[in-house]
């Protein structure tokens, strides 16, 4: 192995400091470094001398850095001389495809619509004549700001010294292959490309299809990957040969949100921050609640002793009664008046719904951790959001994954969030605000393991909507809450779950 060009703490350009080394191959070094002008992460490619492709990887790079697609990793400088020739481009934190199925296959409509996404930034890098040709599960990435990002286009390929006499048929059969794995956990191709996959059974001298591998993959998501990867079955059907044409065939799927849907609010969000290269970060608009007003409730105030003589005091005596007396006899005929109408408010007025009460002689438990949990699908239910829930904030939410029905599409039979309490308690109550749903099912689940069937059920509540209370008739003892989404209400023409906030009540 060549040794490499440059060591840590290199600055390039007067801007980009080299710090660690990611990954060295056949004279190439991957870095991570900053860019000392924006005080940013970036990731730069060096290159050995003797570099047999140097001229390639630029040219591409630049290529590269002329696309607009923010779900391509933007090129920022490509540079070839007798010194130091780099390329730096965005560096990308988040969770790549291969570590989200390394345990298991997605949710058929997360994996298809990852894939979908990278299918289209694929179609527009191939009308500037820019092929990938090395799609693996680790080149496609969700990020920190919770959008999709493929790395490596056009200069991982010459990296690798990989061709194709038909790029675009390639590049549709790569994402063919990432959507084989994301409905199977499975990768059907090499072993060394797959990240750790298992490698896709064979039938009949092919891989079997994702119906065959996994059961509940959907009949047209499996025809899809037939049609780009598998030709042995497709069975009259036409083949997907472009990335153009794979993205068309997914352009039904549901996509995931950039960003997590606000709750309600009746006032103007501020503008946030957003950074591409970084993820965006925002700051959760503060909700200010007016101190409780306490209506039908008179508050006295003790009057100021006066000085005089008996005179005045017998007189302010005398008013004294009289204004007792009237107070007395309005208060006789406002109640009359009451009782003769009630259950009619007056205009003007609000009705108010008791609100309950904690039970006596129990306190609260903070949970040590929260997670979202899709046992049947990814396992992680928009996961990242779930502190959100317990921040004691209701201007913040935990809400699921958008569905277009509210039985999951029947792939599943359930979605929740799970609160780990970090030791078994027993519980007695517990509180949650569902904001403006309406309507779904949902079960409060209470156990010592935090697997779904060994969580009993505490409570079932139909019609989701609002502040709900589970109140156990006597305290169930467990480690883990779940509050578990049998059927999804609705929200805004979608399918899916809210926790604006919830508390846990156990007995002392």
């Amino acid at each position: 192995m060549s040794s490499p060009a440059v060591e840590p703490g290199t600055k390039l350009a007067e801007r980009f400091r080299l710090e660690d080394r990611v990954h060295e191959s056949g004279g190439a070094t991957l870095w991570k470094a900053i860019d000392e002008v924006l005080a940013r992460p970036v990731a730069v490619h060096t290159f050995d001398p003797d570099f047999p492709r140097l001229n390639e990887v630029v040219t591409a790079a630049r290529v590269a850095s002329r696309l607009t697609d923010p779900r391509l990793t933007q090129v920022f400088d490509a540079t070839e001389d007798d010194g130091h020739s780099y390329v730096v481009s965005e560096w990308v934190s988040g969770e790549s495809f291969g570590d989200m199925i390394a345990n298991g296959p997605l949710d058929p409509e997360r994996a298809a619509a990852m894939v979908a996404e990278a299918a289209e930034a694929l179609a527009h890098a191939h009308e500037a004549n820019l092929a990938h040709l090395c799609l693996t599960p680790e080149h496609l990435v969700w990020t920190a700001g919770s959008t999709v990002k493929l790395l490596g286009l056009g200069v991982d390929a010459v990296l690798d010294d990989v061709t194709s006499d038909d790029p675009a048929r390639e590049d549709a059969e790569g994402l063919g292959r990432l959507l084989y794995a994301g409905l199977t956990g499975h990768w059907p191709g090499d072993e060394q490309d797959g990240g750790g996959l298992p490698v896709a059974p064979m039938g009949d001298g092919h891989f079997c299809t994702p119906r065959q591998v996994t059961a509940g993959v959907p009949g047209y998501l499996d025809a899809i990957v037939c049609r780009a990867l598998l030709p042995e079955t497709r069975r009259g059907l036409e083949p997907l040969t472009t990335p153009a044409e794979v993205a068309e065939a997914l352009a039904s799927v549901s996509r995931p949100s950039p960003l997590p849907m606000p709750t309600p609010m009746p006032m103007t969000a501020l503008p946030v921050a957003a950074s591409r290269s970084e993820g965006i970060d925002t700051a959760a608009p503060q909700r200010h609640t007016p101190p409780p007003q306490h209506h039908h409730q008179n508050q006295h105030r003790p009057m100021p002793r006066q000085a005089g003589g008996g005179m005045v005091n017998k007189v302010a005596m005398t008013v004294v009664v009289l204004l007792v007396m009237v107070a007395v006899g309005l208060g006789a005929w406002t109640l009359g008046r009451s009782i003769g109408n009630a259950g009619t408010p007056e205009a003007g007025e609000e009705s108010t719904t008791p609100t309950p009460t904690a039970a006596a002689g129990t306190r609260e438990v903070k949970p040590s951790s929260v997670t979202g949990f899709d046992p049947l699908g990814d396992n992680q239910e928009r996961g990242e959001l779930a502190r959100y829930a317990t921040d004691g904030k209701e201007s913040t939410d935990w809400h699921s994954e958008s569905y277009d029905s509210a039985d999951f599409g029947r792939l599943k039979t359930g979605v929740g969030l799970l609160l780990d309490m970090g030791e078994s308690v027993p519980v007695k109550q517990v509180t949650v605000n569902f904001g403006s749903t309406s309507g779904g099912t949902v079960e409060l689940r209470v156990g010592d393991s935090p697997q779904l069937d060994d969580l009993s059920v505490l409570q079932k509540v139909n019609g989701v909507s609002g502040k709900k209370t589970f109140t156990a008739e006597s305290p169930k003892k467990g480690r883990y809450v779940l509050v578990w989404f049998t059927k999804m209400p609705t929200y805004q023409g979608k399918f899916r779950g809210q926790v604006l906030d919830m508390k846990v009540l156990a007995t002392k």
